[in-house]
């Protein structure tokens, strides 16, 4: 049986393992029946993914799965020849991956959602629900692959919407604490929450941080609303871990990297916390009430 390498940066979880399953058995790739499976999670330790991956070209798997923007850059820098197909929220022209998404070239493809215009979007919904705001802090993890394009692109938006942006880094939980410790000055009417693995698992952490600071927040991720949290807006992960298991299907099956066009997930969520904004002390304008996917009363 053929063996599939899945790295991921974050947490392996099971909703996402098995989104990817789903697709590979659309191409008739079914676990442990007609093909092996061996997963490496960095666990959110990005410095621990060189090796992993490492690793998984040592066991000469045939395709390597990469779920996340981190691994998928980890794995691209070590082989040129196994062939490669990611999923992740960013632009894989800006950071890299691929060299043109119509023709990918070389050993690798994959799926992605539209990571740009989302993070505009996070900073346009958060500026209508504070039409007077002068101020948006911007929290970013500086280990990410994503975090240049993050920044210019928050900054971009807030200057279409006239707000200015205070850049926030954090690399670790421990940095979190620090970056909303009450002596911090931000100065800040609003946050924006860079997509990153470890602001989602610690979006229980945020949810709860936002709060006890009375700020309002915008996130990427439901589990951040679902937790206190304020707003989100992103990507549904379930088009983008289950076509990746697709675009592997396809590649076991003889194709090749560079012959599939990277595909461009296109489903978002936004879902505001109505319990939270009355916490706050904020109205939700009926407008944009009007455009939330979920609204948790």
């Amino acid at each position: 049986m053929p063996m599939v390498g899945l790295l991921d940066g974050s947490v392996m979880t099971a909703g996402k393992a098995s989104l990817f399953y789903e697709g590979l058995a659309v191409e008739g790739f079914v676990r442990n029946r007609n093909v092996v499976v061996e997963l490496h999670s960095a666990g959110g330790d990005y410095s621990r993914l060189p090796a992993l991956a490492a690793d998984l070209v040592r066991r000469d798997v045939a395709l390597i799965a990469a779920l996340d923007t981190p691994a998928a850059v980890a794995i691209k820098a070590i082989t040129p020849q196994i062939p490669i197909v990611f999923a992740v929220e960013s632009d894989p022209v800006q950071i890299g991956l691929v060299v043109n998404a119509d023709r990918p070239g070389g050993n690798i493809t994959g799926v992605t959602d539209s990571a740009i215009e989302q993070e505009r979007k996070r900073v346009q919904l958060l500026r209508e629900l504070l039409p007077k705001a002068a101020v948006f802090a911007s929290l970013i993890d500086p280990a990410n692959p994503n975090a240049r394009s993050q920044t210019e692109n928050v900054l971009s938006a807030a200057r279409e919407v006239g707000v200015q942006i205070k850049t926030l880094q954090a690399r670790n939980e421990a940095d979190l604490e620090t970056v909303f410790a009450p002596s911090a000055d931000w100065k800040a009417d609003g946050l924006v929450i860079g997509d990153d693995d470890l602001f989602i698992g610690h979006s229980v952490r945020l949810a709860a941080l936002t709060l006890r600071r009375g700020l309002p927040a915008v996130f990427a991720h439901r589990g951040f609303v679902a937790a206190g949290g304020l707003m989100s807006y992103g990507a549904i992960p379930n088009e983008l871990y289950h076509q990746a298991g697709v675009y592997s299907g396809l590649v076991l099956k003889g194709g090749k990297p560079s012959d599939l066009p990277v595909f461009q997930s296109s489903q978002a969520e936004f879902i505001v916390n109505l319990r939270t904004a009355q916490a706050l002390g904020l109205a939700v304008p009926p407008d944009l009430l009007a455009r939330a996917s979920e609204a948790i009363k």
